[in-house]
């Protein structure tokens, strides 16, 4: 009898860790979806994160500056309208000479600089950009159509 009770034990710790992994499935996962965005088995990819923080060049030719920032501003339209760019917004003052952060569709740090050799600020030394490989949520991109219904204003 006590042989018994412990077999039943013995089996029921086997089965429990197969039932909980069984939990672990997500009844709403799509796999079209996620084979579409490109997510890993957790619903995640590479992206590259970009840190713009103040330069190095602080020039005194307020034309230039702002030549330079039209640019940065057309240059960020149009990579969010090929869809390469993400997230785009700046940072509040702060101490730290943050100035913004770009969320681009592309794991791939060498091509994300590529696109952003065109940006006027950036390479006026204005803006300095720090490139960095990020993993996060392959939803993303999906954020972008609702996103561009909300504006008002163009900044």
């Amino acid at each position: 009898m006590q042989v018994r009770c412990y077999l039943y034990i013995l089996l029921a710790g086997l089965l429990i860790p197969i039932g909980s992994m069984a939990q672990d499935q997500n009844p709403q996962y799509d796999e079209a979806l996620a084979r579409e965005l490109g997510a890993d088995d957790y619903g995640m990819k590479m992206y590259t994160f970009v840190l713009l923080t103040t330069g190095d060049r602080s020039p005194d030719d307020q034309a230039l500056v702002a030549a330079a920032f039209a640019g940065h501003m057309a240059n960020i339209d149009r990579l969010a309208r090929e869809g390469k760019l993400l997230v785009a917004g700046p940072f509040g003052p702060n101490g730290d000479a943050m100035r913004g952060l770009f969320i681009f569709d592309s794991g791939d740090v060498d091509q994300v600089q590529e696109w952003l050799a065109d940006d006027p600020a950036i390479a006026e030394g204005i803006l300095k950009a720090s490139l960095y490989p990020w993993y996060g949520s392959a939803a993303l991109p999906s954020y972008l159509e609702l996103a561009d219904k909300l504006w008002k204003e163009k900044p």
